[in-house]
């Protein structure tokens, strides 16, 4: 018998859509990650879209990013944007938000947390202020 996939723990296309619907909302909500919500559009229903295509892809569902918009790029699709390390933090903040309402703790959750951290991470494209001595 094969193992169950993210994308079934997380119930399916329907289950991450709430996951994702949760960290836009916290984007929203957060006022410390007010930086990355100027980065996206102010109508964030297609921003929605394609991530929730992309995680129901790469946790073990229907690979639907890559149907409708060819290989992920992450970091290439996001090199347009100014993103350092706290702006990766803020990120992780709203997904710590939407984690926290939709998954159980323990370890699954603790993967998915170094899932995102992984993917926030690799997203930072400037380097941090140099300190004065």
């Amino acid at each position: 018998m094969s193992e169950i996939t993210p994308y079934e723990r997380l119930g399916r296309e329907e289950g991450i859509r709430q996951l994702v619907d949760t960290f836009y909302a916290a984007m929203d909500q957060i006022p410390d990650c007010a930086p990355i919500r100027a980065m996206h559009p102010d109508d964030l229903t297609e921003s929605a879209r394609r991530l929730w295509m992309f995680l129901v892809g790469r946790f073990g569902g229907p690979n639907l990013f890559v149907q409708e918009r060819g290989h992920p790029m992450l970091r290439a699709r996001h090199m347009p944007f100014a993103i350092g390390i706290e702006e990766a933090g803020q990120w992780m903040m709203c997904m710590e938000a939407a984690l926290q309402i939709h998954v159980e703790p323990g370890p699954f959750r603790d993967e998915l947390r170094v899932f995102f951290a992984q993917v926030a991470s690799s997203m930072v494209n400037v380097a941090p202020p140099e300190e004065e001595a």
